[in-house]
């Protein structure tokens, strides 16, 4: 098949076109060649921006488009319009952020959708994120009606993550000591390697399939202690987990997802949806254990001068709430 990609040198986007081109597809790739531009310098790269260069794409035709950087429904929508006569199937990637209810537990890919006042804000924040998307899955879906695949991934983790929330407690979990955890213990938490998102998404492809998809895991559940012991058991079991109440938390000003990712308050529904669709349609989890240990050796591969973009909470700041708590009345 010809594909073609929107983006595809950064995280996810890497992880489709290896899988893609390993499993012999022509691959195309259109994006501003700023992201990791000595990445597949062997495949065609048409270098543009999607909002303004829209032209490289004209008389052209792919079996499939991967749209993997969509965020503004005006700039969708150029690129929907645009590639409807172009391509047969359109694959737009979306978030687990769309909900209007994003607190209640269980929603499945028919629950209603956040919505925007202004529904022309080109502006990224955490109260239109997820409106935002929703509205790009509609234009791509009025571009064309029938023949769109949405997926709505949730916590994408693994190698060349660039968020880090799955790294910052892979790398603090391995380093040892004592470690902040923030309770409930049986916290429900979902995530997906992103090898195996890619490699479900190309399977999908292939079939061309259409529909809106949850795209997480794991298929059973799996709560913040069983990832924790998880993760201190594949890297070195030596860490003492010091779990703290979310009242202590908050009253010291603790960040939910932001100082301590995967911790969520209000949004709890965010990390445990329904997938019993997606794992219908065939996605297939590697076992967790395999994603802890390479996700280590990636980390541990980075130059030790980079600046990271950790998700994460400061040592001193760790060691500070560690403290507060021993030195707390508990009793």
């Amino acid at each position: 098949m010809e594909i073609l990609i929107i983006g595809g040198t950064r995280f996810l986007g890497r992880h489709l076109v290896e899988t893609a081109v390993r499993q012999g597809h022509e691959v195309t790739l259109f994006n501003r060649g700023k992201t990791n531009p000595e990445l597949f310098s062997e495949l065609e790269q048409l270098h543009g921006d999607r909002d303004s260069d829209l032209a490289l794409l004209e008389n052209r035709s792919w079996d499939t488009v991967i749209d993997t950087c969509g965020y503004f429904p005006r700039i969708v929508r150029k690129s929907a319009e645009l590639l409807a006569n172009a391509v047969r199937h359109y694959v737009f990637v979306s978030t687990i952020a769309v909900y209007k209810d994003s607190h209640v537990i269980g929603l499945d890919e028919t629950a209603e959708v956040a919505t925007t006042e202004d529904e022309t804000i080109e502006e990224i924040t955490g109260q239109s994120y997820g409106a935002l998307k929703a509205l790009c899955e509609q234009a791509v879906e009025d571009a064309l009606p029938g023949r769109t695949l949405v997926v709505r991934p949730g916590l994408i983790v693994g190698p060349h993550d660039p968020s880090d929330r799955f790294t910052y407690w892979v790398q603090r979990i391995a380093r040892g000591g004592e470690i902040l955890a923030p309770e409930p213990k049986d916290l429900q938490t979902q995530l997906i390697d992103a090898r195996d998102l890619a490699a479900w998404i190309v399977n999908m492809v292939e079939t061309g399939q259409t529909g809106v998809y949850h795209a997480t895991g794991p298929k059973d559940r799996l709560t913040m202690q069983k990832l924790f012991q998880a993760i201190n058991n594949t890297c070195n079991r030596k860490a003492s987990l010091v779990w703290m109440p979310e009242k202590f938390l908050l009253d010291h000003d603790v960040e939910p997802w932001i100082e301590l990712p995967m911790w969520l308050i209000e949004e709890r529904g965010m990390m445990a949806t329904n997938v019993a669709k997606v794992f219908s349609a065939g996605l297939i989890c590697r076992p967790l254990e395999e994603t802890i240990r390479d996700t280590l050796e990636w980390h541990e591969s980075r130059p030790g001068e980079m600046e990271y973009k950790i998700s994460g909470m400061k040592p001193e700041r760790e060691a500070e709430l560690l403290r507060a708590w021993h030195e707390s009345d508990r009793s």
